[in-house]
Order: structure tokens, then sequence, then C-alpha cells
């Protein structure tokens, strides 16, 4: 049993070790979408090879999230969260020293890798270490301190690239591992073989073994790249498209013969997690598309310099720090039909408003309202989202189900920065040119919407209060945008 104290050094030493490796995760995820106009003035990089920016990080985070922690369990947590520490800084590095646009989107790929190998090991971290009695506070402290580095991420993010330039974007990881990793190799125990709870959210059972579905991984990737590439260049590769639709089809296939599967398909015979989880592709897909354009619009037509540009979405993630407790809380009471039909509605109205924000915009009267209804719409229903996926399942699989709703959220991020430009008639060239890419942005903006409020319905039409009893969320302070937070199985 694991017996490290909170109050203890040790226990605060294995606290600091793993907010500080999931805040490097967290971080890039919110941090690069204020730099990519300065990245692509500097690289003359195309708007496809800003989108390859975002999208070869989520490509593989996405594919490979659900796999990392099983390798924890049978190599030793700390060993793998430790080379997914030194791997992320490593490719942050070639990130920050890329000399094309090519090495840059490769370098993110390799950046993506470490980050499946220390979001969940960061977790399965303190839940393998901490005495029973103290484990849910440290979760607690966890997920408040990991949301508040995905808060300030556009903020610092700007900073940086105002500052010293983008490349510090990428290259503050390196003293961020630098102070992480002989931390954890002097302080955090190694657990191996286990059950922790964390490990099974990724996983999926509580079986430790040397099998891995490394084919199913490879495949869900594949099907993922595949699409994402033909989208990404305006459908003139149709054949791709068509090999990742079979290569999705493979891995159904796959997963659903294997004796150990990566994503076990009867989990889907709950039809509140089916449903829960289409909810999440509609909801995420729309924020993924908002977060990438905002960031653009803010700078390229309106004008803001990358600081400014990320301070103005700060209120969105302040919401959530602050408030994302009290909305679970609500939905206890309530049931989660309600906030999770309203919360995407209010995030539509957002999006909408965002049509105000044009050339030389005023934040106060143009930006803010868009920014505080999307903040308050989040808040509505991110946690409840949460909540309901972990208790539609049984509650031994709570924990794959958050994992499998943690992919999905990413995977639907991904297909959104790669289709909408697409669907919005941008060309390669439309950031370079303010007004083309503000009549893009009008029209992309209504179709994030329209897929909120499809979300919206599907949940009014399907969701359904839990039954008493079922597992409650442990993450209760949310401050990343671009996924759910990761649970665990109790």
């Amino acid at each position: 049993m694991p017996d490290v104290r909170l109050a203890s050094s040790q226990g605060k030493w294995i606290l600091i070790t793993t907010v500080l490796g999931s805040s490097m995760a967290m971080l890039d995820s919110t941090v690069v979408n204020v730099a990519l106009p300065r990245i692509g003035k500097d690289l003359d990089a195309s708007l496809s090879a800003l989108q390859w920016t975002v999208n070869a990080y989520m490509l593989t985070l996405a594919g490979l999230i659900l796999l990392g922690g099983s390798l924890g369990d049978q190599y030793g947590r700390r060993k793998i969260f430790v080379i997914g520490v030194v791997w992320f800084a490593a490719a942050s590095l070639m990130c920050g020293l890329a000399p094309t646009d090519a090495v840059l989107i490769g370098a993110r790929a390799l950046q993506g890798v470490g980050g499946a190998l220390l979001t969940p090991g960061s977790l399965a971290l303190i839940q393998a270490s901490f005495h029973p009695d103290d484990r849910a506070r440290a979760v607690g402290l966890w997920s408040g301190f990991g949301g508040i580095g995905a808060a300030v991420g556009p903020f610092l993010g700007g900073w940086l690239v105002d500052g010293p330039g983008w490349r510090w974007v990428f290259l503050l990881n390196v003293p961020l591992a630098l102070l992480c990793v002989p931390v954890a190799l002097r302080h955090v125990p190694e657990s191996a073989g286990g059950t922790s709870r964390a490990s099974e959210a990724e996983r999926g059972g509580g079986r430790a073994h040397g099998r891995f579905d490394v084919l199913g991984a490879v495949l869900g990737a594949l099907a993922l790249g595949l699409v994402t590439f033909a989208l990404i260049e305006a459908g003139t590769l149709a054949l791709l498209a068509v090999a990742g639709v079979a290569a999705g089809v493979a891995f159904v296939y796959v997963e659903k013969r294997r004796r150990d599967p990566m994503l076990p398909l009867d989990i889907f015979g709950s039809r509140q997690f089916t449903a829960l989880n289409i909810v999440t592709l509609c909801v995420y897909g729309a924020f993924g598309g908002y977060f990438f354009l905002t960031a653009l619009q803010l700078q390229v037509v309106a004008g803001y310099s990358a600081l400014a540009a990320g301070t103005a979405l700060l209120p969105t993630t302040a919401l959530m720090l602050f408030f994302s407790a009290r909305s679970g809380a609500l939905a206890d009471r309530i049931g989660p039909r309600i906030p999770l039909t309203v919360g995407p509605l209010l995030c539509a109205t957002a999006m909408l408003l965002m049509l105000r924000v044009g050339e030389h915009a005023n934040y106060l009267t143009d930006v803010l309202p868009a920014v505080l209804v999307q903040g308050v719409g989040m808040v509505t229903l991110v946690a409840p989202l949460t909540a309901s996926v972990l208790a539609s399942v049984d509650t031994a699989r709570a924990g794959i189900a958050s994992g499998i709703n943690n992919a999905a959220a990413r995977a639907a991020g991904l297909i959104a920065v790669a289709a909408l430009p697409l669907l919005a008639g941008m060309g390669p060239e439309a950031y370079r040119s303010a007004p083309a890419f503000d009549a893009a942005f009008d029209r992309a903006m209504p179709i994030c919407a329209g897929v909120l409020v499809v979300g919206a319905a599907l949940a009014f039409a399907l969701v359904r209060r839990p039954a008493p009893g079922c597992v409650r969320p442990e993450c209760r302070t949310h401050g990343n945008v671009t996924a759910p937070p990761i649970e665990a199985t109790p």
C-alpha cells in the first residue's frame, strides 16, 4: 500500500514533480496558438503548415495517450514518466531550433509522443505514491496547479513571442525538464505492476501484463493522420482519405478481436456513454476550431500583439478555474441534462459574438463579451460532462471511460483544425491578408456554432440522470480548454 503523506517533504516533492511534468504538456496545448502568426512569418510557412504545427502534436498525443499508462504499469511508472519528460524536452529543443516548418512539424509530432507518456504518468505517480487518506487532496492540488498552468499558457506564450521570440515557447520546456527529472529520480518512489487508479484510466483494466495493443495504437493514429492530411491538403488527396477510413475500419476490427484491446468496444454498449462521447466530439471539435482561428483573428485582423491576444483569452480559463467545481456540484443536484444542453448553446452564442471582432476591434466592447460568454458556457458543461462520463459505465471501468473521452476530445480538435479552414474557404496564404482571413473567419464561426447546437440537441435528447452512487470526479478544477481531465478508476 502506498504510504507517502502529503505533509511530508517527500510528498511535497512528488506533488511538485508531477505538476511540473503535466504542466509542460498542458502549457504546450495552449501557448502555441498565439505564436502561429510569428512562426508563419519567420519560417515563411503556409496556412497548412500552421495547421500541422498544431495537429502534429495532437495527432500523436491523441493516438497514443490510451497506451501511455499501460507502459508505466509494466516497466515502472516513474521510469516511463521520466522518459516522457526527457522525450518531451528533447522534442521541444528540436522545435525551438527548427530551421524550417517541416522540421518544426516533425518535432511537434515527437512532442506529442512525449506528452502521451508523461500526461497519464503524472497522475499515475500520485495514485501509486500517496497514502489513501491524502490521495484525494493530492489529486485536487495536482489538478488545480495544472489548471493554472493551462490558464496562463496563452498569456505566457504571448509574452515570449513579443519578447525573446516564438522559439522560447518551446525552449521553456527544457529548464522545466531539468528541474523535474532530478527531483523525480531522487524523491519519487518507483512503482510497477500494481493496480493504480490512474494506470487503469489509460489501460482500461486491472491486469498488469506484458502485452500492449501496439497494432491498435498504430492503426488509430494512422486513421486520424491520413484523414487529417487529406483535409489539410484541401481535399486534393482523396485516396489518403479513403485509406484513412480503411485504417479506421481495420482499427475497429483489431480492437474487437483482441483479448486486451486499447479501446474495448463493448464499453459502447452503454447508450449514455456513447451519447456523451458524441456530444464530446461536437463540443471539443468546435472548441478546437474556435481557439485555433481566434488566436489568428486577433493578431492578423484586429492587429493585436501576441501578448494582447493571449491576454484577451484569459477570462475564459479564469472562469473555468474558479467555478468548475461549483458547476460540478450543481450538476450533481439537478442532473447533467440541462448543463450539457445550456453550456454548448452559450458557447455557440459566444462564437457568434466573435463575428463582431474585425479590424481594430475594441477589447471591452467587441472581444470581452464573447470571451466571457465562452467561459460561462465552458464552466457550465465541462465538469458535468466529465462526471457524466464516469457515471455512465460500471465503477471498475470509469477510468478507461475517462481515457476514451479524453482521446475523443483531442481527436475532435485535431479534425476540426484540419477541416474548418477548408470548409471556410481559407487559402494557403489566407492568414497573410487581413480582409481574406476576416471573411473566412466570419464563415467559420457559424459552422462552429452550428456544431455546438447539434451537441446541445443530442445532450437534451439522449443524456439522462445517472444512477445514485456512481463514481464522482476527483479532478474538480479545470483549466484545459483542449480536452477534459483524465480521471481514474476507484
